[in-house]
């Protein structure tokens, strides 16, 4: 009985351990992130869900980054005049440009968004715009539904993040590092039906 406690004790630590091992890659891997690529792609696609990302899409569609960009994600009442409003852009400007999205409420479902815009317009390169910390899951995703198509990632570092207190910040990436874990090993189908707004 002790010797059988002793390795259950054993495998537990080791357990601790690779966890501990496997969230310290996760946060390097978000720190390591590249500073946004400059090369022009066929389109942008932002994930809502977070501050400045839409923004950030914004301006990068204003500098020519791509001529098309998708808000996946968006809310089922949003509509392009209220988001150039939001903005402050004239509605016009957005036109013929600017699609939105509204049927994604997952990471996963904003790569099958993304992959349907893609294939309709033959888009081959797509600038991602997303939180850096969910950029590891989301480029994820987006390979597997997008395979052949050159994803750029564009991290967003809002400073509203780092605002945080420093504890809801750490829960905030352990629950990323769990769903990223999820999504690696396939099990995408256990997360919830709908994520959260800040994901």
């Amino acid at each position: 009985m002790r010797r059988r406690l002793l390795r259950l004790g054993v495998a537990g630590l080791v357990a601790l351990l690779a966890l501990g091992l496997g969230f310290q890659a996760f946060l390097g891997a978000v720190r390591a992130l590249p500073d946004p690529a400059a090369a022009p792609a066929d389109a942008i696609v932002v994930l809502t869900g977070g501050a400045e990302r839409v923004e950030t899409a914004l301006r990068l569609l204003d500098a020519g980054a791509a001529p098309l960009l998708l808000v996946s994600g968006a809310h089922a009442t949003l509509t392009l005049p209220e988001l150039a409003r939001v903005h402050g852009r004239a509605p016009g400007s957005l036109a013929g440009r600017v699609m939105l999205g509204h049927a994604a409420a997952t990471t996963i479902g904003n790569a099958a968004e993304a992959a349907a815009f893609a294939q309709a317009r033959g888009i081959r390169s797509i600038r991602l715009v997303t939180a850096a910390y969910h950029m590891p899951r989301a480029m994820l995703e987006f390979r597997r539904a997008l395979p052949g198509v050159d994803l750029q990632p564009h991290p967003v570092r809002p400073a509203s993040f780092a605002a945080l207190p420093r504890g809801r910040r750490w829960a905030l990436m352990l629950g990323e590092f769990v769903k990223y874990g999820t999504a690696a090993a396939g099990l995408t189908r256990y997360l919830p039906a709908r994520e959260s707004a800040r994901r």
